[in-house]
């Protein structure tokens, strides 16, 4: 059986007696799998050639406008982060809230935001990606506006509950949304979008609390809290510039529909045409259990069946993106964001405007580093990336909890020990954001077959919710029995396993299309007999 991008070519004439196309004529023509930055081939230059790249310019431009309203959602978690830290001490003084209220407050938003993500796997198959990405954005705007106007501690869960159950459809449901019309060369980047809009949000958390915490204590939080409001209306305007999924639509038997958005986030009709005989053909294997052969069980399978019972082939792709979204947060991230202040207090720092000016410098920090991040990521690979976050985070939480150590004990000046732990904190949070933060959601996007994919990485989502939440509910309670530098140490330690489970269970996932992907773990529609053949900078899938 040949490829589409094959049966092209030989219908085309330039197959040779077998029916593939030869080596001239397969480096020669347009492919899906050149860079995006490469310069066209020779026979594409001249007349047509700045016709080509201007359709390459606009394609891309089209898609990255579409990721960029994709990850408006993000923006409310992050900002809901960052400004929660600053948040919590006026509230606990104008609502009266004792510090197990303090930990519920924080930290259960993570743990209700899992509801969110695991109805978003179910919704967004039945609604379509993009009206889920709307859905989340109403929702949210619902919690916020009750959380602004408690006057209570119970009313405030209330508006928590709605707006966590927001940011858990908007957190699943947009590095989907972005990995299903991103094109192979630039999906990493693309799908790392709502990370730094998630940094860009904390930051902006960060700088509301500063810049509102002159006002009185029983309004200078319910401004905080509005202002997460403003981002979710942009929503509505986004919701009429953006396509639907064409590989979601193809699961809906839309197949025009799909090869219209095709045709606006591709080069040429030609590739729109074999990215759609692709995705048609991931579709039919998925419904008909990778024509028999094994790979993904039953056909009559329901996809919850599938993923609580899976095949050796999803177990691994499980075992991928489930582990990394656990790692992003068990590593201690949400603990040094939500409770940056209490760390800084700790070492030292004292006023409340000092302490609030410090966790700006952390925003900035990871805000920074992931927009580096989106630059690296397909040009440097994941992997690597992922080896630098992960040993550079240990390292910090290593030195962060040693500054810590020694400050309690008087070892060291109070100058020396707030230094430090700024820059540790800054460091850790760098590391994070170049790395893990982000690859952790374009991993688990993009692992996962056409049929499991929306559910499975909602999978990843509840995982990532629930383990932040258990690390910033427990933060304060760890913290108060074994110390704040002792806290740190066992993260530094987590993080040292986090590189092995890197060297270990993720494979490099970078320039290869979706389709593609599901080879590396011994599946995709072609079944475990299919390898791949790099040939420079394109790449062809074969039978052996």
């Amino acid at each position: 059986m040949m490829l589409p991008s094959a049966e092209l070519s030989s219908s085309n004439g330039g197959g040779g007696a077998s029916g593939l196309p030869t080596l001239p004529d397969f480096l020669g023509r347009k492919n899906k799998y050149m860079r995006m930055d490469d310069v066209l081939p020779p026979e594409q230059e001249g007349e047509d050639g700045g016709v080509l790249v201007r359709e390459r310019q606009s394609s891309r431009r089209y898609v990255f406008a579409c990721s960029v309203f994709a990850s408006l959602n993000s923006v409310l978690l992050g900002y809901d982060v960052g400004v929660m830290s600053g948040c919590i001490l006026f509230i606990q003084r104008d609502l009266h809230i004792n510090e197990v209220q303090q930990e519920v407050l924080v930290g259960c938003l993570s743990f209700i935001s899992l509801l969110g993500s695991l109805a978003g796997g179910r919704t967004s198959d039945a609604m379509g990606r993009k009206w889920t990405i709307g859905l989340a954005a109403v929702v949210f705007q619902a919690g916020a506006a009750v959380m602004t106007l408690a006057p209570s501690f119970r009313v405030l869960m209330v508006g928590r509950l709605l707006a966590g159950i927001g940011i858990g459809f908007g957190v699943m449901i947009a590095p989907v949304y972005i990995a299903e019309i991103s094109p192979a060369g630039s999906r990493g980047s693309f799908t790392s979008f709502p990370e730094i809009f998630i940094n860009l949000g904390i930051l902006l958390g960060y700088i509301s609390n500063y810049a509102f915490s002159g006002l009185p204590d029983h309004i200078n939080w319910r401004v905080m809290l509005a202002v997460g409001i403003l981002p979710s209306v942009s929503i509505a305007f986004a919701l009429l510039v953006i396509p639907e999924s064409p590989r979601w639509l193809v699961m809906q038997g839309r197949a025009d529909e799909a090869r219209a958005v095709l045709l606006r986030v591709t080069d040429t009709e030609d590739e729109a045409k074999e990215r759609l005989a692709e995705i048609e053909a991931a579709a039919a294997a998925a419904a008909t259990g990778a024509a028999g052969n094994g790979n993904y069980g039953d056909r009559n399978k329901t996809v919850w069946q599938e993923l609580s019972r899976p095949s050796p082939v999803i177990a691994r792709m499980l075992v991928t993106g489930v582990g990394i979204q656990c790692f992003q947060q068990i590593t201690g991230i949400d603990a040094l964001v939500y409770y940056s202040p209490t760390i800084f207090r700790d070492a030292g720092i004292t006023t409340e405007r000092q302490l609030l000016a410090a966790t700006v410098a952390v925003g900035f920090f990871k805000t920074a580093f992931i927009a580096l991040a989106i630059v690296l990521i397909d040009r440097v690979g994941r992997k690597p990336l992922l080896y630098v976050s992960t040993v550079g985070m240990t390292a910090c939480l290593a030195a962060l909890s040693a500054a810590l150590f020694l400050q309690a004990r008087g070892s060291v000046s109070r100058g020396a020990g707030v230094g430090v732990a700024i820059l540790t904190v800054c460091g850790d949070v760098a590391f994070f954001s170049v790395g893990i933060g982000p690859i952790c959601w374009v991993v688990s996007s993009e692992i996962f077959p056409l049929r499991l994919r929306s559910q499975a990485a909602a999978l990843g989502a509840v995982a990532n919710r629930v383990t932040s939440g258990a690390v910033a509910m427990s933060f304060l309670s760890i913290c108060r029995a074994i110390s704040v530098s002792g806290a740190f140490a066992a993260f530094a330690a987590i993080s040292a396993l986090s590189v092995l489970f890197v060297h270990k269970f993720v494979p490099e996932t970078s320039g290869k299309t979706l389709e593609q992907i599901e080879s590396l773990f011994g599946g995709g529609s072609g079944g475990e007999d299919r390898r791949e053949l790099e040939l420079g900078d394109v790449e062809q899938l074969v039978h052996k």
